[in-house]
């Protein structure tokens, strides 16, 4: 299976796409070719909407399999749409862009290290996991910097040890670093993955789909 794809000839997939276990979340504008590369990829529904009327999903939602994070600025209608397949918390004020300051999974959820910590508490009682505030590279947008799913997770490639050591605590799963499209170290931001499967942005090589198969456990 081609592993490589766009959206409308962007490689940011990361950015404009959320993929979770049982569903992922793409732009209503998207092509019908992309999202049945979507279903068989990742073994998903594909669900079709705006966030805040914008296109970048991967930016404005995160969550896991028992709910998902938005923008409190997201319109009542894409509130509805989501809400019929989980529990929404909305991000009221302050940093929104709940897909850029949160990585998660179902094991557990890394935020922006300047995030309040009356919601990080918030957030662990809602994703049911444990919550740690988290640099990658000295990167803040963790949930651009790297990519969590049930089976490992890829980092910033520019990552430190103790970095790595933190999120190992935490996430008890395979970490490896990685980057995508020729060393774009965000990976959030041009790779989308669950434990089917994965899907990197146009340009990632050959080597850098190796890295992120080994860290993430799947076999072509």
């Amino acid at each position: 299976m081609d592993r490589i794809v766009s959206i409308a000839g962007d490689p940011h997939i990361g950015v404009f796409t959320r993929v979770f276990e049982d569903i992922a979340i793409v732009p209503p504008e998207t092509e019908p070719e992309l999202i049945e590369k979507y279903e068989k990829a990742f073994k998903v529904e594909v669900i079709r909407t705006t966030i805040q009327g914008s296109p970048i999903i991967g930016s404005l939602v995160a969550g896991n399999s028992n709910g998902l994070v938005i923008t409190g600025m997201a319109k009542e209608e894409e509130i509805q749409t989501l809400s019929e397949y989980r529990e929404i918390m909305l991000l009221e004020e302050g940093m929104n862009a709940a897909g850029n300051i949160i990585l998660a999974n179902d094991n557990f959820a890394a935020v922006h290290p300047e995030m309040d910590e009356k919601f990080m508490d918030a957030l662990g009682d809602f994703l049911q996991v444990p919550v740690i505030p988290l640099t990658l590279g000295d990167i803040k947008t963790v949930g651009m910097a790297a990519v969590a799913t049930k089976t490992g997770v890829v980092i910033n490639p520019r990552s430190t040890p103790g970095e790595i050591q933190l999120l190992e605590q935490v996430c008890e799963l395979p970490v490896g670093k990685g980057s995508v499209t020729m060393g774009n170290a965000l990976v959030g931001t041009g790779l989308v993955a669950n434990s089917h499967g994965y899907l990197a942005g146009i340009g990632t090589s050959g080597y850098e789909l190796g890295r992120i198969e080994d860290i993430l456990g799947f076999e072509e």
